[in-house]
């Protein structure tokens, strides 16, 4: 097994297979990539914040098995942020190209994002036992921001990523605005 490099930086973490676990990864991710002199309002720590936002959601309305939790391994190397999310469900894979989605539907834009924010992303079967990994790699330039350029999105995709802001918001439920209904949303 190869050994990392004085100038990597790896934070591996096992999460309960919850919305609450999901929103955990989400928030340590990006106070990790903080520490690590990505600050929270750069580009390379908003991309990375929604990448595992949305692999740790996959993770845990896909491959979710009762009694088990999901894996998130984050390592930084010298140009490349690599972010890893294995979950223990074999059966249920997500496909290789993400599918058109229809406008009108409240779910199913996850893989487009991270396909469209990431600079290379897969699958892999989990090492040693049932399972998964969802990894996604973003590239850096020395100044911490994305090396690729990215096309400006058209309207669809504005649309798309307003549709999916509301998982960078924090709890929807601790709002004050939110009391009335117990703290859930309707």
């Amino acid at each position: 097994m190869p050994q990392p490099s004085a100038l990597e930086r790896a934070f591996i973490m096992r999460f309960t297979s919850t919305p609450r676990g999901a929103r955990l990864a989400r928030r340590l991710v990006s106070h990790r990539l903080n520490d690590w002199g990505h600050p929270y309002t750069t580009p390379v720590n908003e991309t990375l914040t929604l990448i595992t936002a949305e692999l740790t959601a996959n993770a845990v309305r896909h491959g979710h098995v009762p009694g088990r939790d999901f894996h998130l391994h984050l390592t930084l190397a010298e140009d490349v942020v690599r972010i890893e999310v294995t979950d223990t469900r074999a059966e249920k894979q997500p496909p290789s190209s993400p599918p058109a989605t229809d406008s009108l539907s409240e779910s199913g834009r996850g893989l487009l994002l991270v396909a469209a924010l990431a600079d290379d992303w897969g699958v892999t079967p989990r090492r040693a036992a049932p399972g998964k990994t969802v990894w996604a790699e973003l590239h850096l330039r020395q100044q911490g921001h994305p090396r690729t350029q990215r096309v400006p999105p058209g309207p669809t995709d504005v649309d798309l990523l307003l549709a999916t802001a509301s998982l960078l918001r924090d709890d929807l439920g601790a709002r004050p605005e939110d009391a009335s209904h117990g703290g859930r949303r309707q």
